[in-house]
C-alpha cells in the first residue's frame, strides 16, 4: 500500500524507537498488520500504541490473516478512519 485515495502512505517507517508498518504522515495514523507472534507480545503492543498516540497518532491494528481474507474490508476500515481524520 503506497496510496489509498489521495493519501500516500510510508511503509516501514520510523518513529522514535519504533517502525511502523504503515504511516499516513498527511494524517498522523498508523497501519499495523500483526501476525501470530503479537499474541505473546500484547503487552508490549499496549505501550507501543500508548506511546505513538501520545505523539499524535491514531494507530489502527489488523492481522495479518484478516489482510489476506478479507482486504477490502481492511481498506474499507484505513479509509472510514482517514475520512474521521479529515
Amino acid at each position: 500500500m503506497r496510496q489509498l485515495k489521495t493519501f500516500k502512505f510510508r511503509r516501514q517507517q520510523p518513529i522514535g524507537e519504533y517502525i511502523a508498518d504503515f504511516v499516513c504522515a498527511e494524517k498522523k495514523l498508523i497501519v499495523e498488520v500483526d501476525g501470530g507472534q503479537h499474541i505473546e507480545q500484547a503487552e508490549y503492543d499496549a505501550v507501543r500504541s500508548q506511546w505513538l498516540q501520545d505523539q499524535g497518532y491514531r494507530v489502527l491494528r489488523f492481522w495479518n490473516h484478516d489482510v489476506l481474507t478479507v482486504p477490502d474490508a481492511i481498506l474499507e476500515s484505513i479509509l472510514r478512519e482517514l475520512d474521521k481524520l479529515e
